[in-house]
């Protein structure tokens, strides 16, 4: 089971949606879990010795720790404005480690290569220069721009899309872009991990979009198709956990979200799911 400062961040364990079918069984770091509803219909979770532990409803997921997290889940403002569509996109499993799953979604340079003619295409390669920053301890990623022929499942044509990448917590991270139908609005897509195992996760990605004509089932088909295409490069990296070691990796200049995250995790000592030194 995990130990130290990653015990007591909070962690997504299914959609709230689930439970009105019935309980159900799932694993948090190794630790056998039961997530239900009480009679009052709110979502408890349990741990394979009964003990309850904490809980909290948020962004169409129920969220619980093995430890005691020592502050509120991290705040999504759009997640409570008028008007947006909000996406449960399902669940992908992924046989990697839980900062491997975060830090390939701060990716920009592989669109060209793995998300051909949707989220990039030859010869649009270039990573233009960015800005990485920490704000109030998260990462930030900001005037990230890289030409995209579909940028959202809204979009009717290539567009220059502008992203900012954020970091809130060691397994989740949250992407504004470019809104097609408002552009003055940015589209939010996260992804939420919930560590199974240092090698193996669930993904649970999530959508706060302003697209009032796409059907739903296109909405969820478009961004489960973008992370299956993601799967097959995360499951054969080598090595599977995430190097902190900044000697174990070359970055690049397009890796500079990456490494302020790596430098983060490092820094607040979160190392489950994490190389430390190279073998």
């Amino acid at each position: 089971m995990a130990q130290g400062a990653m015990l007591d961040e909070w962690y997504p364990v299914g959609l709230f949606s689930q439970l009105h079918d019935k309980a159900y069984k799932t694993v948090l770091m190794g630790e056998p879990i039961e997530v239900s509803l009480d009679d009052g219909g709110s979502a408890t979770v349990t741990s394979s010795d009964r003990r309850a532990l904490p809980v909290c409803v948020r962004y169409g997921h129920v969220w619980s720790s093995l430890g005691a997290p020592q502050k509120d889940l991290f705040s999504i403002p759009e997640a409570d404005q008028p008007g947006r569509r909000f996406v449960d996109v399902g669940v992908v499993r992924v046989r990697c480690s839980p900062l491997r799953a975060v830090e390939n979604f701060l990716d920009i340079a592989h669109f060209p290569f793995v998300h051909t003619d949707i989220l990039g295409a030859e010869p649009h390669t270039e990573v233009q220069n960015y800005k990485v920053e920490i704000r109030e301890d998260e990462v930030w990623a900001t005037q990230v721009k890289f030409y995209q022929p579909q940028a959202a499942k809204s979009a009717s044509g290539g567009i220059t899309t502008e992203y900012m990448y954020r970091v809130p917590a060691p397994t989740c991270s949250v992407l504004y872009k470019t809104c097609p139908p408002r552009p003055s609005e940015w589209d939010v897509i996260t992804l939420f991990v919930q560590p199974l195992a240092e090698d193996l996760c669930d993904v649970w990605p999530w959508m706060a979009l302003f697209d009032d004509v796409t059907p739903m089932t296109d909405l969820i088909h478009f961004q489960q198709t973008i992370f299956l295409q993601d799967r097959s490069i995360l499951e054969n990296q080598i090595p599977r956990l995430l190097p902190l070691d900044p000697g174990m990796e070359i970055p690049t200049r397009a890796d500079l979200t990456s490494v302020a995250y790596r430098r983060w995790l490092k820094r607040h000592n979160y190392t489950y799911g994490a190389q430390l030194v190279a073998q």
